[in-house]
Order: C-alpha cells, then structure tokens, then sequence
C-alpha cells in the first residue's frame, strides 16, 4: 500500500473501503434513471456530512453499489442506516406516485444490506501472510 492511498488523522492513519449494495424491497425494479440520479445526489450528500467519501456509485433498477472511504470513527451500520433512512424519505417525497403500485407499503429499501471490506490489492491470504512472516520476539 502506497503512502498516497493512506488518509490521516491526528492518531491513527488509515485506508478504509466498504462496498456497499443496497436492494429496493421485494427486489423491484423501480428505480428509473430520474431516481438514480437523486440517489446519488442523496447518498454523496449524506456521506459528505460525515466524513464518508463516495469513491464510486452506480446501480441497476433493483439496486445500487456504492464504494465509500471511511474515517474509524465512523460506524459503518450507523451510516448506512442514514443512507437509507433519508434516501427512502426522498425518494416517497420526490417520486413515489410513479413506483408506489410497485412496492407494497412505505418501505423503499429492503431491510437487509450487503457491506464488503475492499482492499488496494492485497487479499486476504497475502495479508495473513505477512502478519504469519513477522519476526516475533524470541
């Protein structure tokens, strides 16, 4: 890992990615290129207020992926239950005469989520590695 790719704080230095992937309810197919584009606007501003960095987002009409740069302080679960409180809001606010035939209920998200650790380049064997190689005091 490159000095470049490493972010600090006045005590720690860190590199942290998660992959995050959230589901519409019942897997549906309701997000239109219009809601795509407000979710992206939604999700970068809810991340910008605290300190998440949205490295990349797209999606399909049942999901999107969103990369993000954390800070450690901040609780992956907590953010991404923000994401998905003010998002949901958003979208029944700004479009939901046009999708609310497809979902049953309010609910906009499905409940669960998916959140994977990313790395810059070394996977998890080369990392176990290295700490294995350490030269561990006799």
């Amino acid at each position: 890992m490159s000095k470049a790719s490493l972010r600090s704080h006045p005590h720690c230095v860190f590199n942290l990615k998660r992959h995050l992937v959230l589901v519409t309810a019942y897997r549906q197919e309701v997000i239109t290129s219009a809601i795509m584009e407000d979710l992206e606007i939604h999700i970068r501003r809810v991340c910008e207020m605290s300190d998440v960095g949205v490295l990349e987002f797209s999606g399909e009409t049942d999901h999107v992926h969103v990369l993000l740069e954390l800070h450690p302080s901040v609780m992956p679960d907590k953010r991404v239950n923000s994401i998905k409180t003010v998002t949901s809001r958003r979208i029944r606010k700004d479009h939901w005469e046009t999708i609310k035939t497809q979902l049953w209920g309010e609910r906009f998200w499905s409940r669960s989520y998916c959140m994977l650790s990313v790395s810059d380049g070394a996977n998890t064997e080369i990392i176990k590695r290295y700490i294995q190689n350490q030269a561990r005091p006799s």
